[in-house]
């Protein structure tokens, strides 16, 4: 049986400030690596962004999507898929966002000022899908770990930038008391040497297709 490996936790050095590789780059290397698609998620506004706060939401917005557009366009000449995404933070709490767009994005400024529940209940109106990533990491800009098992569609139950099984076995632990679906990411930002994601038993067309396959169960974790 074929399977199909796709990355869903990217940087690129367009948006995110901690990435070393641009969208292109980064489209090349899990080519390379024998990946079918990967998912940008460049840090947001409220995040580890390099984007310059004082520009215009639609610029701003923009300036967050030219790393995916990069990657896309490499990726179609490639033949891998690349879909979009993005990372909000909420004072170290991250999430990953699937399967809204740009358009949609600009036609929200005010989404910096949602909590965390309002964020969900945006995203879910719009069709949108959430995942709470690696929600048991300690690194110091993490001042506490906060749990919103309501307020999120999944967890992200292995991150290689964890850099702890420890830490990804909480993860499971708690994706599993609440029933919820887990996913795996690399959190990729252009310098890591080891790499995660999830596999496929069919490729996919469409950000759609990845969460479909993802609230079924049709897929496996790559550790």
């Amino acid at each position: 049986m074929a399977y199909y490996k796709y990355e869903p936790h990217l940087h690129t050095k367009e948006a995110s400030a901690c990435a070393i590789l641009t969208g292109a780059e980064q489209a090349r290397l899990y080519k390379d690596l024998g990946y079918s698609g990967i998912i940008v998620t460049d840090h947001f506004f409220n995040g580890n962004t390099c984007i310059p706060k004082h520009l215009p939401w639609s610029h701003k917005i923009d300036l967050l999507c030219k790393g995916y557009e990069n990657a896309k366009e490499e990726g179609d000449k490639i033949g891998l898929k690349v879909f979009f995404g993005w990372e909000a933070n909420f004072s170290g709490t991250e999430f990953l966002i699937y399967g809204l767009d740009k358009e949609w994005l600009k036609a929200h400024p005010d989404m910096l000022s949602w909590t965390i529940e309002e964020q969900y209940e945006r995203i879910h109106r719009a069709g949108g899908f959430i995942v709470h990533a690696h929600p048991f990491r300690d690194r110091p800009y993490i001042k506490e770990i906060r749990l919103f098992p309501d307020a999120v569609d999944a967890v992200e139950a292995i991150n290689i930038g964890n850099r702890s099984e420890e830490v990804d076995k909480k993860a499971m632990a708690y994706a599993k008391k609440h029933k919820l679906p887990m996913t795996a990411g690399t959190d990729a930002h252009g310098f890591e040497n080891q790499r995660s994601g999830i596999s496929f038993t069919k490729d996919l067309g469409h950000i759609n297709d990845f969460i479909d396959e993802i609230k079924a169960g049709n897929y496996e974790l790559i550790r």
